[in-house]
Parts: C-alpha cells; structure tokens; sequence
C-alpha cells in the first residue's frame, strides 16, 4: 500500500513538472511574439542628424579637441547599447512644430515641445547646438574671462595683500583649450536633451516654403521637407557691422575673433562700450594688453542705470582702460604691423588711434537671412525683427518668433523664457513672461547686475520712488575676501513700496540678482526682502541692507 502511494506521489509530480515546463514554454514565445510586435509598430526614438566636422578639426591636437563630460560620455554608451532600431532611424517628416535655429531660445523651445508630448524638430545650420551663446558667445567668453580674472589675481595685487607670493606666466594655448573643452561638453549636453525628449536635431539650412512646411538643405546637398503644424523662428542674431571697416578675424575682429585670438595683442581698441566690448577687453587687459574703448555714446553701458554706470567706468579706468566717449570711428587703415584708426569726437575733434588689434563691438542685429520670411509674407519692422503678438505669433498664421530675431534685450536666457512661454501658449498653456524681471549682467571683475528699472526710466515715467542703497565696503564678507569694490542699490515705489528695480555692482553680482529678479517676479516689497533672514557674512547682506535702506532703517553703516 505505502509503495503504491509513493509510485502515485512520483507520477505526479512528473506530470506536474512537466505541465509547468509547459507553461514556461508557451509564456515564453508569448513574451517573444509581444516583443516582435512592438518593435514592428513602435516609433523610433530621436537621433541627430549630424555633419562630419573638417578635416583641420579632425586632425587638431587632442589638447585642443572638446572632450565630453561624463554624463554625456555615460548616455552615449547607453545609446550604444540599445536596440539597432533606434540608431540611425528614418524619422518621419510630420511634425507638430519645427523650430529654426538652435541656440538657447530655438533648442529650450524644442525641448519643451518634447516635455509636453509634441513631435518636434529643430534645425540649425552651424554643425552643432547652442546658437552663438554656447559656440561663440556667452559660453566661451565666460570661460575666458574666469580664467583670466585668476591670472590677473594671482600675478596682481590681490594675493600679495592675502600674503600670497606668486609667479605666474601665461600658457594661452592652454586656456583656449579649456574654452574649447567646454564648448565641446555643452553642445553634446544639449544633443543629449534631444534624444531624451525625443526632438530630433537636423543639421541644414531651413527655408519656409509655405506655411505649414519647412524645405532643409542638408551638408550633403539634398534637401528634406518638413510638415507642420508650427513654425517658430529662433534665428537669433548676428554682428552688427561699422561702415566702412571690413572684419578680418585676425586683426580686424568681431567678438568671435576676439575668442581666439592667437596672441596677446600689444594695443587692442575696442569699438563699442557695451556688455561684449568690455567683457572681451577686461580678457585681454588681465592677459597684458593696453585697452583703450571707443564709444560713440556719452557714457558706457547705456542700459544700465546712470549711476552704475558712471560708477563702472572709474573702475574700469582704475584697472587700465582708457575711454574716448562721444566718439566715432571714421575708419581703420592697415600700416604694415599697426592698424591706424581714425576717430572723431561729436564736436569734430579729430585724431589717429593706433592699435595691433581692433575689435568691433556695436552691437548685434536680427539674422533672418534665407529664411523665407518675405516669401512667407511674415512682417519685419524697420530694423529687421520679426513682428509678433504678446504671444509670440507672427501676422502669419501658424509661424511664431522668439528670442533675439523679434523686439527687446537680446539675452539669452530671455530667449529662453519666450521659448518656453510660446510652446506653451502653442499646446492651449497660459505661457507667460514678465519682460521687469529679466536680468543683465555684466562679467567683468567686479561683475555689474541689474534688473528691473533704471532710475533713468522712473524718472521719464513720473514715478515717484525711493532709494536704498549699501557699498561693499561696509559688507563682512566683502572684506574678508578683499572685493570690497561697487554697491547694491534698490528702487521702490514711494507709496506701494513695490521693487521696481535693483542694481548691484560688486563680486559675484550676477548670482545675487536673481534673488531681487525673484522679488520683482512675486510683487515683492522691499520689506519684504528687509525682514528676510540673509545668512551672516555673505554678499548677500548687502541686498538685505540696501533693502532696509529704501526705509531709512539701513543698520551696518
């Protein structure tokens, strides 16, 4: 009877193993046919339509190649591993919005399109992401400036008063690569948010045939339509020219040339007293050039309010830089090794300037060249900049325009913002932007920061405000880090107390403007930012009392 049960107990479990193994089987090849299915109907991911960069940057030292951060070296071993189904895809030439241009306003516009589930492409023609910001502005300049303002301290007086005794020289080819390297890091980071957001880039030149339908030539010659729903023109901008002076880059330069100049130039006169004309002289002034700016203007930085700006070039004159304000140049003529410039003053004085290097810095202009816009029917107004609504959209319907291509500051993190307020406004959102709570800074050593308005502005309104205001030499901080130079400033209105504007001059300025631009975005009062604790000792403390100042109640000095 016991065996008998045991033989009973064994043939079952047999039975079951093998009913089990069955099923293993048959879930298996089910899990095998579902896999096949969805690589038949799933949509290929985003790729990035790329060009071959020329042979002198293929063959160039290594040193000077832009090596990618790790992050991005991690996604693109991630990419690697996936299924070939991804790689190098056919995408589809339907889209829910196509954006010309890719530097910040162009590729943030792309990326949010991604975030809220739209199919959308972004084309640029430079070979890489990042518009002139990340390539040849912004980004690089910065880097410049960062490392030059070390040079400049180590080899100066700053740490001989910290009791630091140092001797510097300049290796000028490494700093560029550093430049270099980090360019390269951030136009593969926004390749990356690409294919995160499922935005495919293409690399050509766009041109609105209809609206409704984009044509791109690409590097090999052919050309690829777009449909869509949505064109945004995000073109950004280009240097402005001076009549009668013909850039070379080499020695006659625009600020593109000014990033990579080979050597430190002797004399260098800066055409232009605004932002980019004196962050790239400060560069070259730290390194050892004699600096001297020409201003057409009656002062320097002529957006920023009159007593920082005033107050910013005695600076800059104590440093070493030389001004000729009211001042134009009639023209540039080449002798041999030295370049002659010819200038005049407002009241006809006129004289010969020489200099090694001449950069050309007025300003910059809208750049819609062979975008179809005419064809289009699309509106410019007189100085090139493509006409919109409040909400981003052209006369035409269904072409939009962001950033520095249509009227107001030509920043970049103001394209930015449009970027996002109109993809927004495009998918049904309330997308918005608050043009007083933009801020502009200046990088220069001290940095200069200013949002809002200028007292300049409230006084050609007739609004009535109050003043508060607090140097740094006052500042704990400020002091125990030798920066004691420039102050904070605040403007409220006199019966609301609201913040209309805020201006700092002083190290590290362009980080703490964000916190008044904050105030200036929620209404703030100047109470408000008075009776907030600021942590002890930081720059900071100098908003704090310049706060408390528009009171009268200012309580470290």
């Amino acid at each position: 009877m016991v065996q008998n049960l045991q033989r009973l107990a064994a043939e079952w479990i047999v039975s079951l193993s093998l009913a089990g193994a069955w099923v293993a089987l048959v879930l298996l090849q089910l899990a095998r046919n579902a896999i096949a299915v969805r690589r038949k109907t799933q949509k290929p991911q985003a790729s990035i339509t790329r060009v071959e960069p020329p042979a002198a940057v293929r063959a160039a030292p290594l040193a000077e190649r832009a090596e990618p951060a790790t992050g991005v070296r991690m996604a693109a071993m991630a990419a690697a591993a996936e299924p070939s189904l991804s790689r190098g895809a056919i995408m589809s030439d339907n889209f829910d919005v196509v954006i010309i241009g890719g530097g910040p306003g162009g590729y943030n516009a792309a990326i949010r399109a991604g975030q809220l589930g739209m199919t959308a492409a972004c084309v640029d023609k430079r070979g890489t992401f990042g518009g002139t910001c990340l390539n040849i502005g912004c980004i690089p300049s910065k880097a410049l400036l960062y490392a030059s303002e070390l040079y400049d301290e180590a080899g100066g007086e700053k740490f001989a008063k910290l009791g630091i005794k140092a001797q510097v020289s300049l290796d000028l080819p490494a700093m560029m690569a550093h430049k270099t390297k980090v360019v390269g890091e951030l136009t593969k980071g926004v390749e990356f948010l690409f294919k995160k957001n499922k935005v495919e880039g293409i690399i050509g030149e766009a041109r609105i045939a209809s609206p409704g339908q984009v044509v791109v030539k690409l590097p090999d010659g052919t050309t690829r339509t777009l449909n869509t729903k949505n064109i945004v023109i995000a073109t950004g901008s280009d240097v402005m020219p001076l009549p009668g002076v013909t850039v070379d880059e080499e020695r006659i330069v625009s600020s593109t040339g000014a990033l990579s100049l080979k050597s430190v130039p002797k004399r260098l006169l800066v055409v232009g007293g605004g932002y980019i004309g004196l962050e790239l002289g400060s560069v070259w002034r730290r390194l050892g050039s004699d600096v001297t700016v020409v201003e057409f203007l009656d002062r320097i930085t002529p957006g920023l309010d009159g007593e920082i700006s005033k107050q910013f070039q005695r600076l800059l004159q104590r440093q070493g830089m030389k001004f000729f304000l009211s001042t134009k140049v009639a023209g540039v003529e080449k002798k041999g090794d030295t370049l002659r410039v010819n200038v005049e003053s407002t009241d006809g004085q006129k004289q010969v300037l020489e200099a090694d290097v001449v950069l050309v810095s007025i300003g910059r202009r809208p750049y819609t060249d062979g975008t179809g816009l005419a064809e289009a029917g699309v509106k410019l107004d007189p100085r090139g900049r493509v006409v919109t609504d409040a909400h981003y959209k052209t006369n035409v319907p269904g072409i939009w325009a962001i950033g520095d291509c249509r009227e107001g500051p030509m920043l970049a993190h103001k394209a930015e913002d449009e970027a996002v307020a109109c993809i927004e406004r495009m998918a049904g959102k309330a997308g918005h932007v608050n043009y007083d709570a933009i801020p502009a800074v200046v990088y220069t050593a001290p940095e200069v920061a200013s949002v809002g308005k200028t007292e300049e502005e409230l006084k050609a309104a007739g609004v009535v405000y109050k003043v508060g205001k607090f140097p740094f030499t006052a500042n704990a901080r400020a002091k125990t880090i030798a920066a004691t130079e420039g102050f904070a400033k605040i403007l409220a209105d006199a019966k609301t107390d609201r913040i209309l504007g805020a201006h700092i001059m002083g190290a590290n300025a362009g980080e703490m403007i964000a916190e008044m631009a904050l105030a200036i975005e929620f209404g703030a009062a100047s109470e408000d930012v008075a009776r907030t604790s600021h942590p002890h000792p930081t720059l900071s403390e100098a908003i704090r009392q310049a706060a408390m100042g528009v009171e009268g109640w200012t309580m470290q000095m």
